[in-house]
């Protein structure tokens, strides 16, 4: 099997004070590349721990996790950053665009910060009439709707053909029919792409769209996981 993820008896303990609160417990799990996975579990179960490591926006405790063939549990800040810009696009709740910026400035940011000049605008260009908005590349966050905005947050985490895309409640701050859009594009995305995407999830309509559900519950893995359907 081919697999994009591989996480072996993970922990992450935080320290407030005297107290430990151990977040994840010797989570072990693997997703094949080109999954799609949903990450469910009630508040404070540890699904956001989950997705910051998994998306290499922070490191365990413990245990083993290998992205794309790369061991990066015990990387440096500056390597993990190299590999979170070079293998994961992250799709948020809220965006995350910075206004000052056209929708084509923004999805170019991950290639800037890799570094490439040749080719950078051409890339974006291509990533935004990927999402659908071949025809508002000049506009602003502010002269877009939500569901607009959300997709040059898509764009943007394709732009470096990612190993994984990471979206955290992506239909979240959209009402329904625009969600069910985002969705639609998501699994589009991997269909043609093939890209792996992890979503983080409450809502089991989302959930039912995935191959697997992965439930969390008091840092561990829930015993009653299952699997979602796939809808594609």
């Amino acid at each position: 099997m081919d697999w994009v993820i591989e996480a072996r008896d993970l922990t992450k303990t935080y320290k407030m004070g005297e107290i430990e609160v151990h977040a994840l417990n010797g989570v072990s799990f693997t997703i094949a590349r080109g999954e799609i996975v949903s990450i469910m579990g009630p508040s404070g179960s540890g699904k956001s721990t989950m997705m910051n490591t998994l998306g290499c926006l922070d490191r365990p405790t413990s245990g083993e996790y290998i992205l794309d063939g790369e061991a990066v549990a015990n990387m440096t800040d500056d390597q993990l950053a190299s590999v979170r810009n070079r293998k994961v696009g992250f799709v948020f709740q809220s965006f995350n665009l910075l206004s000052r910026l056209t929708a084509i400035g923004n999805v170019e940011l991950p290639l800037r910060y890799a570094g490439l000049t040749e080719g950078r605008r051409d890339r974006a260009k291509a990533a935004l009439e990927a999402v659908g908005l071949g025809d508002r590349m000049t506009h602003r966050p502010f002269e877009l709707s939500g569901g607009q905005q959300q997709r040059v947050a898509v764009a943007r985490a394709i732009v470096n053909d990612p190993a994984i895309i990471m979206a955290d409640e992506p239909t979240g701050n959209l009402d329904s029919k625009v969600g069910k859009e985002i969705m639609s594009l998501l699994l589009n995305l991997n269909k043609d792409r093939g890209t792996t995407l992890i979503i983080v999830t409450h809502d089991p309509l989302i959930a039912a769209q995935t191959q697997r559900v992965i439930r969390l519950r008091d840092g561990e893995l829930d015993q009653s996981e299952g699997n979602g359907g796939n809808k594609q």
